[in-house]
């Protein structure tokens, strides 16, 4: 009963119940990326993710992101790219949390570049 109330209630955070009907009909289960997201698309060409977990556009992982905007490439059919040593894994957007980029982040200090003329 209470996951009934989350999908009808949370709708911001995963699909919505509009959403889970046209994907029950009509939707074709294209492929699944490494962070659980399930991609569909239906016969008229439409394409849509449905999120594992919170809805962030930057959860799409590149070799995804090119299929969902009809992006033509070489990789187009092959969702499953070969990734070499000196890659990085794709994260999401970090703005905001404590992983995000910070100049002298480690040294817990800012230097300015003008100084206070009121001492």
């Amino acid at each position: 009963m209470l996951t009934f109330f989350k999908k009808i209630f949370i709708w911001w955070n995963q699909e919505t119940l509009g959403t889970k009907i046209q994907t029950l009909f009509f939707g074709k289960l294209i492929g699944k990326d490494s962070f659980g997201n399930k991609y569909y698309e239906s016969k008229s060409g439409k394409r849509w993710v449905i999120y594992k977990d919170e809805v962030d556009a930057s959860k799409i992982p590149i070799e995804w992101y090119s299929w969902i905007h009809f992006t033509p490439n070489k990789i187009q059919n092959s969702h499953d790219l070969e990734k070499y040593d000196w890659q990085k894994p794709h994260q999401s957007n970090q703005t905001g949390t404590a992983n995000s980029y910070h100049p002298n982040k480690n040294n817990n200090e800012i230097e300015k570049k003008y100084k206070n003329w009121k001492n």
